[in-house]
């Protein structure tokens, strides 16, 4: 009998992110958990079948590896062994059901120095910083080592001692049900160590809220959601762990004038009728000044003109794209009675002639519809 897919076992799509899929998960895992089920063999075969799934694509290189081989790519034959066995089991079931059994199953302490959260933070940015680049200050609040203490929550002199209730392993022994799982230790909350006297300027956490001001250099090209990584300079670990690191990720403000897509840049650039049949020369802008735009005699509205090198030059790349200026034909308004006669008699002068190819080219395939209906 032939596996069933992985994302139909769990209701996800194949872009799913990491924090849906451990929420399709636990709605099928609850569902059909043995403690709830017991004696239901088709429940209990449900479970593995949703636990071996979420083991492959909660892992990158695992769900790549599905993602281009299916089954045959993560098969334990092939070193990417998986299932409701020790080897992978506990450490999902502990990621997903903390919660609800007060910690993982996968042993081990997890006390001691913690790395601190990553943070992000949206720059806001013209077209012309992100094409050519800036410098910027930003302001973010985080969290910081508590200089007194240096990070250790213990009061300065002091230190934390080892927790008796679980001898230092951050985690006690506790059987629910079907299964025996780790549980957090209450009393330390799985650091492994106690604070008896806690710093009086952090309360024992190690940490302390600030606001802090960084220069972020914005290299040339970036587009919206780019990011650029800082760092170390996220949220502070805890008890004297390392800082987590920040992201700024890119937002580029609409233009009044120009249109961004990629490496190109679009504008609309009006033009009168005048121009547009007896043709002219035009100053458009760019994002480097003014250059000179020729426009041919018997120019259509519409009509695009590629201005070579003078788009955008992206992050990765060192070729510069091309402004596209698409020409928009304007009709004169508030005209005066006699410029009203003019092109009365302008109008006049037309006929019988083929000035106007695209009308002549509408109303024969108007014709040729109603010839065929």
């Amino acid at each position: 009998m032939s596996k069933r897919d992985f994302y139909e076992i769990l209701g996800v799509a194949k872009d799913v992110d990491k924090k849906e899929l451990k929420k399709a998960y636990r709605k099928v895992a609850m569902k059909h958990h043995p403690d709830r089920n017991e004696g239901n063999k088709e429940s209990e075969e449900k479970f593995k079948e949703a636990s071996e799934a979420y083991e492959v694509l909660s892992d990158e290189q695992k769900r790549d590896a599905y993602d281009r081989y299916g089954h045959a790519g993560v098969d334990g034959s092939q070193g990417g062994g998986h299932g409701g066995g020790a080897g992978g089991f506990g450490d999902i079931f502990g990621d997903v059901f903390g919660d609800i059994f007060g910690g993982g199953g996968g042993g081990g302490r997890r006390g001691g120095p913690q790395r601190g959260s990553d943070l992000r933070y949206t720059m806001t940015l013209s077209l012309e910083e992100a094409v050519k680049g800036c410098e910027k200050k930003i302001t973010i609040p985080t969290l910081v080592p508590c200089e007194p203490c240096d990070g250790t929550g213990a009061k300065p002199g002091t230190s934390a001692k080892t927790c008796s209730t679980c001898g230092g392993q951050g985690q006690v022994r506790m059987q629910q049900g079907f299964f025996a799982v780790q549980q957090t230790c209450p009393t330390c909350r799985g650091q492994g160590t106690v604070i008896e006297d806690p710093c009086n300027s952090c309360n024992g956490r190690g940490v302390k809220e600030e606001t802090k001001t960084l220069n972020v250099k914005v290299p040339a090209g970036v587009d919206t959601g780019d990011r650029i990584r800082l760092s170390g300079e996220g949220e502070a670990g805890a008890m004297g762990g390392p800082a987590g690191d920040l992201y700024v990720q890119m937002s580029v403000k609409d233009h009044a004038i120009f249109e961004r897509d990629g490496h190109n840049l679009y504008c609309d650039v009006p033009i009168s009728i005048v121009d547009a049949a007896l043709g002219g020369e035009l100053e458009v802008p760019t994002l480097d000044g003014r250059v000179k735009l020729k426009i041919p005699s018997e120019t259509q509205s519409g009509r695009m003109f590629r201005l070579k090198g003078k788009g955008v030059t992206p992050i990765r790349s060192s070729s510069p794209g091309d402004l596209m200026c698409r020409v928009q034909v304007e009709t004169p308004v508030k005209l005066t009675e006699h410029q009203k006669k003019l092109l009365k008699e302008f109008q006049a002068s037309l006929k019988g002639e083929k000035h106007s190819p695209q009308k002549n080219t509408w109303f024969a395939g108007v014709k040729k519809f109603f010839e065929e209906l």
